[in-house]
């Protein structure tokens, strides 16, 4: 497998506007009227993949393995989140991220983001093999 296309400074953004969808009381996560915690999680990892995963050779992905995220700020329905993931390392089929995510007021959150490459074949055997 080659990673040669992936390097520290790769970035990626994701972004979106909340809508009633995205409050925590509509995904369980609580019952402030704001984003739930677990949608800007999900816009945090949409933009770590926007940074390398048209990077990646045929037949490989990256999997989610470690994220440790600050969720610091509200953002109220109706507002536009954008999130920014920056290559800061790589560790063999790791890679490391520098996340954050901004309202139109304020940073929202930040923290770090763990992915690690596999081979999509092998994985989705692993996965067949375990449920049976």
């Amino acid at each position: 497998m080659n990673l040669s296309g992936l390097s520290p400074g790769l970035k990626g953004s994701a972004a979106l506007v909340v809508g009633e969808e995205h409050t925590a009381p509509r995904i369980g996560s609580g019952k402030v009227h704001v984003l739930g915690t677990p949608v800007m999680i999900n816009l945090i990892e949409a933009a770590a993949l926007a940074a390398v995963e048209h990077l990646l050779p045929a037949g490989y992905q990256s999997l989610g393995t470690r994220l440790d995220v600050r969720h610091i700020a509200a953002t109220p329905v109706g507002m536009r989140v954008a999130a920014t993931a920056e290559v800061t390392g790589l560790e063999g089929r790791t890679i490391r991220f520098r996340v954050e995510a901004r309202d139109e007021k304020e940073l929202i959150g930040d923290g770090v983001h763990e992915r690690v490459v596999v081979n999509v074949a092998r994985f989705d055997e692993r996965v067949r093999r375990k449920i049976g």
